[in-house]
């Protein structure tokens, strides 16, 4: 009898959202749960895509193309898909991944001016059909975010833009959340990270809930 198909989540939101702090909140909960979990991040996940990330998010490469960016994003995400999410699912593993295709639409698609559709056609073909059970989109507004971030060290190449980019990218991430309600639970990352976890943890319990025992 085969294994019941996996579950898959990802977070998304903007610079100095929380990720990463609701990644290992997150992590715990799904775990002890007593659920089998893989984790996950966007660009990376795997040696290619950790090589695709270097590039993407050194500061040395201003120069690089918005297509060029684009196609990268979509290199890094077929081959996780194919080396890390999908053969998890099929095994009866959830995954919980830092950005998926969403961030294009976001990042590329709102900050950089690419075409939506474009970005589409490159997700039917990279992703090879595999959407998010649930996707944890981490909204507060882009000043917030930028203070909070702005102790972290240097910025990358990414975070070096300027605020009208995330306040696309943003802007974006909203509208995708109204056009598919069943998929997005958007969370208010101004609260407190222990709100946040509760927040995003009630979105995981119906998850599991509506999964085969």
């Amino acid at each position: 009898m085969s294994a019941v198909r996996g579950k898959f989540i990802s977070l998304e939101g903007g610079e100095g959202a929380g990720k990463s702090t609701l990644l290992a909140g997150l992590r715990d909960c799904i775990q002890q749960r007593g659920i089998a979990l893989v984790q996950t991040r966007e660009p990376g996940g795997t040696a290619a895509g950790e090589a695709v990330r270097a590039i993407v998010l050194d500061p040395a490469q201003r120069g690089l193309a918005a297509e060029t960016e684009l196609l990268l994003m979509f290199a890094s995400r077929a081959q996780l898909v194919r080396e890390v999410i999908e053969p998890a699912l099929r095994a009866g593993q959830w995954v919980l991944c830092d950005r998926y295709a969403d961030a294009s639409y976001a990042y590329q698609g709102g900050g950089r001016g690419q075409p939506m559709e474009r970005i589409a056609e490159l997700e039917r073909w990279a992703c090879a059909g595999v959407v998010p059970d649930l996707t944890l989109l981490l909204d507060l507004p882009v000043a917030t975010g930028r203070a909070r971030a702005a102790g972290r060290g240097d910025a990358d190449r990414i975070e070096a833009e300027a605020d009208a980019f995330f306040e696309r990218a943003r802007a974006v991430y909203r509208e995708r959340a109204v056009a598919e309600p069943d998929r997005f639970r958007v969370i208010d990352a101004s609260q407190s990270p222990a709100a946040v976890l509760q927040a995003a943890t009630l979105a995981v319990d119906v998850l599991i809930g509506e999964s085969p025992a």
